[in-house]
């Protein structure tokens, strides 16, 4: 976690775990929401179980991040939504199960103003 004016909790590469509720409250939460493939391995969030991270840690804003950034050839003819979906799953995910988070789905150089 990194403190200052604001907090924000870079989720890195990671899986669901108790002490995740010891994390927040932060401002920002950038939590991963897939992984680099077609699968997802364990140890990795896929979008529902980031959301309860969310639940968890209670940041105020999260954006979701790792998911189609590594993407072997022919993935796309396999499970061409993990290459999209992924991000706008786990809004809809943290919209049920952690509504107090408001989701920012950022496009590749969007950037956000930490509310």
């Amino acid at each position: 976690m990194v403190t200052g004016d604001r907090s924000a909790w870079f989720g890195g590469d990671t899986g669901l775990f108790d002490e995740m509720k010891e994390i927040g409250p932060v401002d920002l939460a950038l939590v991963p929401v897939w992984g680099w493939g077609w699968t997802l391995g364990p140890g990795h969030l896929d979008p529902a179980g980031a959301a309860e991270a969310m639940r968890l840690a209670g940041p105020a804003q999260a954006v979701p991040i790792h998911w189609g950034t590594l993407w072997p050839i022919g993935c796309w003819r396999v499970r061409p939504d993990r290459f999209t979906r992924p991000g706008d799953e786990f809004a809809a995910h943290t919209r049920t199960t952690a509504p107090a988070t408001d989701v920012r789905v950022l496009a590749p150089g969007e950037s956000l103003t930490v509310s």
